[in-house]
């Protein structure tokens, strides 16, 4: 053991597998992981507790914030996994081999994401990588983390290191980022094409298909840092259900509390008081008049640096843990959105604990055509509110409002005041149903052997879309999900038939995103390449043929047959 007391920190997989420099750690790693590696195998269950996750998040600060809040929800993912367990068969699945590279974390990047998550930093991709995790660990699969260049090099078998590492294995997926993706193929090189369908990319944002096409992106004026990536669409992992296109990946809203914090809320009424959804002094900028307004009716709560230029009557908490910020939206009437950050997980752990969210529209709605923020994302997806999805929800959870008309305002905060409402959570934004979520994407969707049309064609409704209605706006209007996994089968003048649509003359194009399509004289346009088939776009002089589907409630991703 004296050459792993000089050594063991030359290299963080000793961490990762329990060594932390005591002699206890070196005398079980050199006696067992050894033996534990010749002897390793695949689990099949659903895992009942996540204690052999921890050691490949311990001793490493790019999984500090990840590994505490995994930790904190521990509970939470092994009774849902357990209730899952009960309601679907989840043996027979096989366990795969995934590596998760979460690159926008790595040193590397340069983004400093990791450090700044306890100082006010932001926490959406964090909350989004922590929880993926959980999930595929739950579901019994063999994770491999990486969390630099290195680690990935490692992980993928170009590099060796002295600490004795699993015997390399091709992984069946990688979970990544686009500054992850291109770490992938910076340390690969051509050789990066034999993982490409294994791919999937958390994307908050979304990537639209003409961003995502090279050569198109190119022609048109939507190149990127961002875009480009010549992926199938549906490889793009949202955390929001805005795009699709792409799939929803989503993240859990944590609102269960420990057993001592609920003892002493339960002391405590929801008081006469708003806290603000705000950690950073330039989120409050320009919002005084605003403020001003719900002060007139509420006591002002913040949980901000301490270094912010804020209203002297706000009472400031400084940033604090989640488990607290949880606290105060208990004991809270409003939450308060200051218009950004955009689409941030905040607003649904508000109304998961019964405080009703003050949403602040955005008119114009928020693009790449008019907002900095957006102008490097690859979609122009037009942001109509802080956050679209809460919008959607709606009354009395959720007040959409222009924050630059008091009477506006005071008008939710009236309603709000003579109201009670009951603590409300999306299941597809719970630990089980983003179990349920990911498993059945993990088991149905292929983007290397295309031997299966998922989802089931049984769950296809063809819409025509008028001219200048786009696939997901004709879908949505009767009920329905935009499903691009069904544009091929609708790529056929045969198949067509089946749905009332022929084709007098026809010809294949790859000149617009709305194929296939007709126009008045019934002569129909296929699409000639399958990654410019969208959802998102339309045509003022062609009619769209559009493939829908239905979708369990509060579960968008999911067909009714799907599960």
């Amino acid at each position: 053991s004296k050459w792993m007391k000089k050594l063991w920190t030359s290299d963080p997989c000793y961490g990762r597998y329990g060594v932390n420099g005591s002699l206890c750690s070196f005398l079980i790693y050199l006696s067992e992981v050894p033996k534990r590696l010749l002897n390793w195998k695949l689990p099949y269950l659903v895992r009942n507790n996540l204690t052999g996750l921890y050691s490949s998040l311990e001793n490493r600060e790019q999984f500090k914030w990840v590994h505490q809040r995994i930790r904190s929800m521990e509970q939470i993912w092994v009774d849902a996994g357990r209730s899952l367990s009960a309601k679907y068969n989840l043996t027979e699945r096989k366990a795969k081999h995934i590596l998760v590279h979460p690159g926008a974390l790595t040193d590397e990047s340069g983004f400093k994401i990791a450090n700044s998550a306890f100082s006010g930093g932001p926490l959406g991709e964090l909350v989004q990588w922590s929880d993926l995790i959980a999930t595929l660990y739950i579901l019994g699969h063999d994770l491999h983390l990486s969390a630099s260049i290195p680690d990935l090099k490692v992980s993928l078998g170009i590099m060796r290191t002295g600490c004795p590492p699993r015997p390399v294995v091709t992984p069946n997926l990688i979970y990544t980022d686009i500054v992850g993706l291109r770490q992938i193929q910076a340390a690969l090189r051509t050789s990066w094409v034999k993982y490409k369908c294994m791919i999937r990319v958390l994307d908050s944002f979304g990537t639209e298909p003409d961003f995502n096409h090279p050569a198109w992106a190119q022609q048109h004026n939507l190149t990127s840092y961002f875009g480009g990536l010549n992926l199938t669409p549906m490889q793009f992992n949202t955390m929001f259900p805005h795009t699709p296109d792409n799939t929803f990946l989503g993240f859990v809203v944590q609102h269960q509390l420990s057993s001592e914090e609920r003892r002493q809320l339960e002391s405590t009424k929801r008081q006469n008081q708003a806290l603000v959804y705000g950690k950073r002094a330039t989120f409050w900028k320009d919002k005084e008049a605003y403020l001003d307004v719900i002060h007139r009716y509420l006591e002002i709560h913040g949980t901000v640096d301490n270094t912010a230029p804020i209203p002297a009557y706000v009472k400031n908490h400084g940033i604090v843990k989640g488990s607290e910020v949880q606290v105060l939206l208990r004991q809270s009437k409003v939450f308060v959105g200051l218009s950004f950050p955009y689409e941030g997980p905040a607003a649904l752990e508000a109304i998961a604990n019964g405080c009703a969210f003050l949403n602040p529209r955005l008119d114009p709605p928020h693009s790449r055509l008019n907002t900095k923020f957006f102008e490097e994302k690859p979609t122009i997806r037009e942001v109509s509110s802080q956050n679209p999805y809460a919008e959607a929800i709606g009354e009395p959870y959720v007040w959409t409002v222009d924050i630059q008309n008091s009477t506006d305002v005071e008008r939710a905060l009236s309603a709000i005041l003579n109201q009670t409402i009951e603590p409300y959570l999306p299941y597809e934004f719970t630990c089980e149903g983003m179990l349920q979520r990911v498993n059945t994407l993990i088991e149905n969707q292929d983007f290397c052997t295309n031997t299966k049309i998922w989802p089931p064609l049984s769950a296809l409704q063809v819409v025509k879309a008028e001219v200048n209605t786009s696939c997901k706006q004709a879908c949505r209007e009767k009920g329905l999900i935009c499903e691009p996994a069904f544009f091929p089968h609708l790529n056929s003048a045969d198949n067509l038939t089946n749905y009332s649509v022929g084709c007098q003359t026809s010809e294949l194009s790859d000149s617009r995103l709305v194929f296939p399509a007709y126009n008045s004289s019934e002569h129909c346009v296929f699409q000639s390449d399958p990654l410019l088939f969208s959802c998102v776009r339309s045509e003022e002089s062609l009619i769209r043929i559009c493939p829908c589907r239905d979708y369990i409630k509060d579960q968008i991703a999911l067909c009714k047959a799907c599960v």
